[in-house]
């Protein structure tokens, strides 16, 4: 036997922590469900390793198994079939093993969703509960298909947030390159230059620009240390829970980005409560799945509250009113969909209304980010180069 550390939550919201004796991960993920909580993070007392690293999947490869195994439900083949057949043809090997590991625990008797439950990296928390919801009701051909349209959606909003983020991020990473290219290489050669020529008194741009040449190669090891220092120190930063929860507001704040950002949170939470709510998982356990995949502090703050009230007897949209942290329509909606009974089809036309203005928000975002970033780009590489061609510009004028 070794030790375990695991993290986990209960039914309730609360988190857990503590220290088990177990054979294997597995064994104490089945234990704590037995305890009513659902486990987030096992790993050996002491060391790395467990469910803490990556699953070595892909969201492409789930949505392509979810997406036939669908197929083949509805044509009437037999789950573990199913299961061997695609545990066969798919080209990832982890998930080939992983799927042999599923079809093998359900040929030993176990549900479907429990043999999916052993792998949360791969399967989380909404897609177990929706296979479960599927099974109960018989209608897991119908989930998976769901299930299969829920994370191709979901892909697209991420894809769409890392593409707005992508062409900043390389014209700021290009920016630095060059400007350290030209401060080390090219600059040292104009100054050789301009003492052989003699050109007496340089202009105050120029002098600024040769002195930050000579700090920048003088003392680029300190530079680059506090660089370092800064990043691993915001990124610790963020990982508490004070310095996430200042951040994920933050970001919410930002002109522009903030406002494209909380569309996609809301496009995230009404797709994935429509989702659940549609396949018959009960609301408060829809609720803590969507607080868990909201992606954002405040907003899971925002969505456990709501939850809290509900369990103590209140409709939806009042305690997401109280929270503040979806627009006033999106809550007003909700309401009507409450009130009329169809709240779970209200949810899916508020997320196909956000997933549209996100497409929107993110093209006018990326277009106007490209002058931007071009206009920054050409003042620093062009100011530096008309610094270092004003004395030239001098002489010449001197000459004449």
């Amino acid at each position: 036997m070794a030790k375990f550390q695991w993290e986990a939550r209960t039914r309730s919201g609360d988190s857990r922590q503590g220290v088990m004796e177990a054979d294997n991960a597995a064994e104490v993920q089945e234990r704590l469900r037995d305890q009513g909580m659902e486990p987030e993070v096992v790993k050996k007392a002491g060391g790395g390793g467990g469910l803490s690293f990556g699953s070595g999947v892909a969201e492409k490869d789930v949505v392509i198994f979810t997406r036939q195994l669908a197929t083949m439900i509805d044509a009437g083949l037999p789950l573990v079939q199913c299961l061997d057949i695609l545990s066969s043809q798919t080209e990832n090997k982890n998930f080939a093993r992983i799927l042999s590991n599923v079809k093998g625990t359900v040929e030993q008797g176990a549900t479907f969703s429990d043999a999916l439950r052993k792998h949360p990296k791969v399967f989380d928390q909404l897609y177990v509960n929706l296979i479960a919801a599927g099974e109960v009701g018989g209608i897991l051909d119908t989930i998976l298909h769901r299930l299969a349209t829920y994370i191709e959606k979901a892909v697209k909003l991420k894809r769409q947030v890392k593409g707005a983020m992508t062409y900043p991020i390389a014209v700021l990473g290009v920016a630095l390159i060059v400007v350290s290219v030209l401060l080390t290489k090219v600059i040292p050669v104009f100054e050789n230059m301009f003492k052989e020529m003699r050109a007496g008194e340089l202009p105050g741009p120029t002098k600024v620009v040769i002195n930050l040449s000579n700090g920048f190669i003088a003392n680029w090891y300190i530079i680059a240390g506090v660089g370092i220092a800064a990043f691993v120190g915001f990124t610790t930063f963020v990982k508490t829970e004070k310095g996430r929860r200042i951040f994920d507001g933050f970001l919410l704040r930002i002109p522009v980005i903030g406002n494209v950002l909380r569309k996609v949170v809301v496009a995230r939470f009404t797709r994935t409560l429509g989702t659940l709510l549609s396949s018959g998982v009960p609301i408060l356990d829809a609720l803590d799945i969507c607080a868990r995949t909201s992606g954002n502090v405040v907003v899971e703050e925002g969505i456990m509250y709501a939850r809290e009230k509900i369990s103590e007897g209140k409709d939806l949209a009042g305690p997401l009113e109280e929270a503040k942290v979806f627009p006033s329509m999106v809550v007003q909606m909700i309401g009507v969909g409450e009130q009329t009974g169809a709240m779970d089809a209200m949810l899916q036309k508020i997320a196909d209304f956000y997933e549209d203005e996100v497409d929107v928000a993110v093209a006018g975002l990326t277009a106007m980010m490209e002058p931007v970033m071009m206009v920054f780009l050409g003042g620093i590489i062009g100011g530096l180069i008309i610094a270092m061609y004003l004395p030239i510009f001098d002489l010449a004028g001197n000459i004449g």
